[in-house]
């Protein structure tokens, strides 16, 4: 490690120290030693350098190190990737159904961009042209998974800069794990996961490469034109027509609705109370898993349409019931 990467981790630390006992006080040296991996000794020479720099520290009757109050930090400097961070996070956050929230995402996006370096803004800018957030597009089974091993900003980054990315990506329906090479065009999140929307050098197309199901990835030196008049929200929308979806009606029972609601595996169009049930109505294309889904609420749940679904379910049921025959 060279002795400018030393002095950077080090001023980091400092920083973190004072934030860290502006919120949580009387943190003993142990404490703090044991916070930031590192000896207590380094961290009484920390905090005789913030002592010297002007910070306020006491220490307090109760024991332990604090700040007094009314102390205040220079202006916050963010990098590009923490206000990356924080911009999608605001995204996120305009998805809401409360109109207040998304409008404090707004104000606090705002803010972010106001402190920020004119490059760090026209980066920023960039990689949001790049990402799209819909938990509902193409309708995808929902399932969570933290297995990107975070990812997002390198492959965010490839995207906005246009560096092609290297990897191994597995393929299910094979069950193998294959060589790619691809030139990021953006991500999108739906249904609880990040997906690459990518040109694929071997399959000669833009395709979907869900970020969990890479093995490994590294972003290469090579720089590439992203297709003549490309638009990721286009191509979603798009790809999204050109799916089967079948209408789904089904009627709960509304203590059952309720455990019901956030499963759904795609996004509501008409919800409506009939005959004291809740009656939903949406569009998915994978009518097994629909009726998969189901079964898990029995007789509280009622298949309206389509009759293909119908039989599905009952062929399930079917087989449940002969399983204790």
């Amino acid at each position: 490690m060279s002795s400018h990467d030393r002095d950077l981790n080090r001023t980091e630390r400092l920083f973190a120290e004072v934030l860290l006992l502006q919120n949580r006080p009387n943190m003993t040296s142990r404490d703090l030693a044991e916070h930031f991996g590192v000896s207590r000794r380094t961290i009484f020479r920390d905090l005789r350098a913030l002592s010297e720099s002007g910070v306020p520290l006491t220490y307090a009757e109760e024991g332990g190190y604090e700040i007094l109050e009314g102390y205040q930090l220079p202006p916050l400097m963010l990098s590009a990737q923490e206000a990356a961070t924080l911009l999608i996070g605001t995204e996120f956050t305009k998805l809401q159904p409360d109109p207040s929230l998304r409008q404090q995402a707004d104000e606090v996006e705002l803010k972010i961009r106001s402190v920020l370096p004119q490059e760090v803004r026209d980066y920023i800018d960039r990689l949001q042209e790049r990402t799209v957030l819909d938990p509902y597009w193409l309708h995808a089974v929902p399932g969570p998974s933290d297995d990107d091993e975070g990812r997002w900003y390198e492959l965010s980054r490839a995207a906005a800069q246009q560096f092609s990315v290297a990897m191994q990506y597995y393929v299910p329906s094979r069950d193998e794990v294959t060589q790619r090479t691809v030139d990021p065009l953006g991500l999108v999140y739906y249904t609880d996961r990040w997906n690459l929307i990518a040109y694929d050098h071997l399959r000669d197309d833009i395709r979907n490469f869900r970020l969990d199901r890479m093995e490994s990835m590294h972003v290469t030196m090579n720089r590439f034109e992203p297709p003549e008049g490309f638009d990721l929200e286009e191509h979603l929308e798009a790809r999204g027509a050109n799916q089967a979806h079948e209408e789904v009606v089904i009627r709960f029972d509304k203590r059952a609705y309720e455990r019901a609601r956030r499963y759904i595996p795609a996004q509501v169009q008409e919800e409506r109370e009939v005959d004291g049930r809740i009656e939903v109505t949406f569009y998915f294309e994978n009518l097994d898993y629909v009726a998969r889904w189901l079964l898990r609420y029995g007789i509280e749940a009622e298949v309206l349409a389509p009759d293909a679904l119908k039989v599905a379910v009952r062929e399930r049921a079917e087989k449940v019931a002969e399983q204790y025959s």
